[in-house]
């Protein structure tokens, strides 16, 4: 088993279901979801794009994957998780925007958002301790030989690269695309999600993910709000 502390927004959020209907999954129910076929697209591509990101279901990233430490539980992790929520203040994004992070494509701030990237590096550092030592083989997964020295010191250290200086909050909606694909993916992700992009996204709460055994979905364990009001950034 593992877990993982992500982002999403509430179920009946038009993002949530917007990203939903996007990846075709419902991480809440984790049952499946009719997708959208853009025009110049066929149900089968569509599926393939989406298939890693529909794994994890919609979702940004605070702490990866991780399986427990020895003596670690899960409901220490839930408790852990409402005390850090507890004191923390909840944070507010201006504006979403789809944006392409190498090969893939995913919702990104539009601007730099300082007050984020210190709560995602907090949990990093106080949730460190229920990460198990990554395994040589999940190592090998992140394809060390690609990394900058930095993000390899990360990588052994916090168990996943993009984290602290590295870490950029997205909300991933596809996986490596070709680039001769990206022009129409850019124009599809835009008229799907651009009615849902106009209001700030509030990050006012952290959740749990569980992907209860190899291979199967994660899907929503836990969600805590940050109990402060949010701050405009």
């Amino acid at each position: 088993m593992r877990h993982a502390i992500y982002f999403t927004p509430d179920h009946d959020d038009p993002l949530t279901r917007a990203g939903a209907r996007w990846l075709g999954r419902d991480a809440f129910a984790s049952g499946p979801l009719c997708q959208p076929v853009p025009g110049g697209f066929t149900a089968d591509e569509v599926a393939r794009l989406t298939a890693e990101p529909r794994h994890y279901g919609f979702h940004a990233t605070l702490v990866a994957p991780f399986r427990l430490r020895d003596g670690e539980t899960a409901r220490g992790l839930a408790a852990a998780l409402e005390g850090f929520c507890r004191h923390r203040r909840a944070v507010r994004i201006p504006r979403v925007v789809v944006s392409r992070i190498g090969p893939f494509f995913a919702l990104t701030p539009e601007r730099p958002c300082p007050r984020l990237d210190e709560l995602a590096g907090e949990l990093v550092k106080q949730f460190a301790r229920f990460r198990a030592p990554p395994s040589p083989q999940e190592i090998e997964r992140r394809r060390p030989e690609r990394l900058t020295p930095r993000q390899r010191q990360h990588l052994d250290r916090w168990g996943y690269p993009y984290v602290l200086g590295e870490f950029r909050f997205h909300m991933t909606l596809t996986g490596p695309t070709r680039p001769a694909d990206r022009e129409r993916i850019t124009r599809a992700l835009a008229d799907w999600f651009g009615p849902v992009l106009d209001r700030p996204l509030a990050i006012s709460q952290i959740a749990v993910f569980v992907e209860e055994r190899p291979g199967a979905p994660f899907t929503l364990h836990l969600s805590v709000p940050l109990r402060r009001q949010p701050k405009m950034l």
